[in-house]
């Protein structure tokens, strides 16, 4: 009798769970079913969005192929239309490409205010990647050389000078080029000082801090002349002996490396 009244029991509770079930079906179940279409329709759109921007990404570097082919072979005013294409339109990593492509290719024609506008915008972008922002900020310092005055060298300048930046090198280079113009030599020297003995240093950055060297050691002697002769101490600053960025790019559509 009490097997009979447990299965009794049993049977009553199965059906009073079936009941509520269907109750809560019937109110909560179009939820459920928008949840899960949600999940399927969010993995299909983006395993959807993963194939457009990989195809993109394809399409965008064969542009970007066919503009630095463009320059090249001599296509100047082609190749920067074609790299302002990409710039307007790209992905964020290739349009910052084109951009500095785009301004080298200005160079090129010596065209230096145009490339300057474009340097000087990446490196306040803080969108830009760090590292393409900081050679924008050295190309743009470049550019300005011998026109700005050493405070404003030195303010585009100084925040690459820190250790582990990669364009620490040249803009020391650069910054003693415009403290060796400005008759700064304590500064300039103390900005070569430390590059000279570096492992790290090119055999061509060596040659150029060796000539500034020798720059600041002739303006320290015509000093030093010019003391003897009139009793007052003359400095009078040698020419910049650097190879900025800039001009290296002038013959170059692609940006300029470290040394």
């Amino acid at each position: 009798m009490v097997d009979k009244n447990d299965a009794a029991f049993r049977e009553l509770e199965d059906e009073m769970r079936r009941e509520r079930f269907a109750a809560l079906w019937h109110q909560y179940g179009i939820y459920v079913i928008l949840f899960a279409a949600a999940i399927v329709i969010g993995v299909a759109g983006s395993q959807l969005w993963q194939t457009w921007s990989q195809s993109r990404a394809e399409a965008v570097g064969t542009e970007y192929e066919t503009a630095v082919a463009l320059a090249h072979a001599g296509k100047t005013e082609e190749a920067i239309a074609a790299f302002g294409a990409i710039s307007e339109t790209g992905p964020k990593g290739f349009a910052t490409l084109a951009r500095l492509s785009e301004a080298s290719a200005y160079l090129k024609q010596n065209r230096r205010a145009e490339a300057f506008a474009i340097f000087d915008r990446l490196a306040e972008d803080r969108s830009t990647d760090p590292l393409l922002a900081n050679l924008a900020r050295l190309q743009a310092a470049s550019l300005r050389l011998g026109e700005a005055d050493f405070t404003e060298m030195e303010n585009r300048l100084k925040p690459l000078l820190a250790d582990g930046n990669a364009w620490r090198f040249r803009a020391s280079e650069l910054l003693a080029t415009a403290a060796l113009s400005a008759g700064k030599l304590d500064e300039a020297r103390a900005l070569l000082t430390p590059l000279i003995a570096d492992p790290n240093l090119s055999r061509g950055a060596s040659e150029r801090i060796d000539r500034l060297m020798s720059g600041i050691a002739a303006a320290e002697l015509g000093g030093t002349r010019g003391q003897a002769a009139t009793g007052q101490a003359t400095t009078s600053p040698a020419p910049a002996a650097a190879t900025t960025p800039a001009e290296n790019d002038k013959n170059a559509e692609t940006p300029a490396s470290a040394p």
